[in-house]
């Protein structure tokens, strides 16, 4: 029940992305109090498992504190935790805060038991913005990471493979002219093959667990006033990369086959994948738990070790109006937790 009441401090805490100080200061406050030395940059907060030993295999248990802000339609106040029944309502309590606390939990337990692994909890900021003082910023900071579970909301069930994401801002270039003669050279025009090559390409090869390569033109803007030709249309394309490319390989083959001015914002939040034969992954389909491909994106993008997903809540209710949590999914995360890692040889 501690844990519970952490969690609601969390949803009545706004921790909107790059204000998550209050937040951090929760859960600082609730490790000291249990007995442990976390550490803290800004607003991330890490912790070392008594005991220590350099010479050991580490993994990380990682969640975030920041949340979106409310989505349009709450029909209960996004900050004020309301119970009803088993589910708990409140901004983050689905994204991430289920997770965070279910983490939290499991780490404080293990803490005060012998394993032959370190053990590092990470609660950190910016996941929702990809953001420089997250994950980015926290992950060179700490020891040598050998694996990593993200608390992400997955039902529970193993996400051991999460989509790249590339966003990519592209140009063509016209002549401007008068619309009601023959003049100008319409940008527009240039664009719609273009726009219809990310419609309609596909990506040779196809993953077993995320499928395809998705392209998707989310963003367009051209003209100014209806009687001129436009001499520039500007396009906005959203990529998610499955975990058999990199997002350089993609960016490559895209170029390869446009002819447009093309930047990628970033190639930096990469697809991740875990083999099943990791003794994590084995460990969970021990128990009855089923892997699969995650579509969204997570810290995971910016972990470099091998990671998966696995958390209480749903990605469906994540960034929706009256997000929740399920009390007796938060038990049950704890009780995986628990089972997959006390005694576990990694």
């Amino acid at each position: 029940m501690e844990v519970i009441t952490l969690l609601k401090d969390l949803i009545r805490t706004p921790s909107f992305s790059r204000e998550e100080q209050a937040a951090a200061d929760l859960i600082e406050q609730f490790m000291q109090v249990h007995g442990l030395a976390p550490c803290r940059e800004g607003n991330i907060v890490w912790c070392l498992s008594p005991g220590y030993h350099p010479d050991h295999t580490s993994l990380l248990l990682n969640a975030h504190l920041d949340t979106v802000r409310p989505a349009a339609g709450w029909q209960r106040d996004p900050f004020c935790p309301t119970l009803e029944g088993d589910k708990l309502y409140g901004l983050g309590s689905n994204d991430c805060g289920g997770g965070l606390v279910s983490l939290l939990e499991t780490f404080i337990q293990l803490s005060k038991r012998p394993q032959t692994y370190n053990l590092i909890f990470a609660a950190t900021a910016e996941e929702e913005i990809s953001g420089p003082s997250g994950m980015a910023h926290l992950f060179p900071l700490l020891p040598h990471i050998d694996t990593a579970i993200v608390g992400e909301p997955t039902a529970l069930q193993p996400a051991i493979a999460e989509r790249g994401l590339m966003v990519l801002d592209c140009t063509t270039v016209g002549r401007a002219g008068h619309a009601a003669r023959e003049e100008g050279d319409n940008a527009i025009y240039h664009a719609l093959p273009i726009i219809e090559w990310f419609r309609t390409f596909q990506f040779p090869k196809v993953s077993p667990l995320l499928g395809p390569v998705k392209t998707s033109v989310t963003v367009i803007q051209a003209g100014s006033t209806h009687n001129q030709v436009p001499d520039r249309c500007t396009f906005t394309v959203d990529v998610r990369v499955n975990e058999l490319y990199t997002n350089e390989e993609v960016l490559d083959i895209i170029r390869a086959n446009v002819d447009c001015e093309l930047t990628a914002r970033s190639t930096r939040l990469r697809s991740s994948h875990i083999s099943t034969r990791h003794p994590l992954v084995k460990a969970l389909i021990r128990m009855g738990l089923k892997p699969y491909g995650s579509p969204t994106l997570s810290d995971q993008a910016l972990i470099d070790c091998p990671s998966l997903k696995l958390g209480p809540g749903d990605s469906a209710r994540s960034h929706t109006a009256d997000e929740y949590i399920q009390l007796s999914e938060i038990t049950r995360a704890v009780d995986i937790y628990l089972q997959l890692l006390d005694g576990l040889t990694l």
